[in-house]
């Protein structure tokens, strides 16, 4: 059951999926409708999963789902990743690699490696203030909270000095 991701409650549980790239206006509106479609549809052992998404920054889709209603099962979830990973396919775009960090740089957002984004750290290119995407974040609460902020109040930290 597609919700407005704005009204969920703010226990609902986020995934995060950033891309190595920016999307097109005109890729945004396709997956825009494929979400739409995917979320109308989504179940948990036939039970509607109360769901809605967001696309941040041209780059990152959000799926939140209010788990008072039905949690996600191991079914649901593993049929989540399979259309992400459809995803991937049709726009040639990463999207579940973890291993890579966003931040921003005014107001573009990079993508780096982890190993770029720990020798840019060490060369001092990337500071504790710089804003990065904390896409760990369990629920639409620390999601509000703590997906954009300082890499000092991030596990990107540990790369600082």
């Amino acid at each position: 059951m597609l919700v407005d991701f704005n009204t969920l409650p703010d226990e609902s549980r986020v995934w995060i999926y950033q891309a190595n790239r920016s999307f097109t206006d005109q890729e945004i509106e396709e997956i825009q409708s494929r979400l739409t479609e995917f979320i109308q549809n989504w179940t948990a052992h036939g039970g509607d999963l109360e769901s809605g998404y967001c696309i941040k920054y041209k780059r990152f889709i959000i799926i939140g789902l209010n788990q008072e209603l039905n949690h996600a099962t191991g079914c649901s979830i593993d049929a989540s990743v399979n259309f992400i990973q459809q995803l991937e396919k049709d726009f040639s775009v990463d999207l579940l690699d973890k291993m890579n960090v966003s931040y921003k740089q005014g107001e573009f957002v990079a993508y780096k490696s982890l190993t770029d984004f720990r020798k840019m750290a060490k060369e001092k290119a990337v500071s504790k203030n710089t804003i990065v995407f904390n896409n760990l974040v369990n629920n639409i609460a620390e999601f509000k909270e703590n997906w954009e902020v300082p890499a000092s109040e991030s596990w990107h930290n540990r790369f600082l000095n």
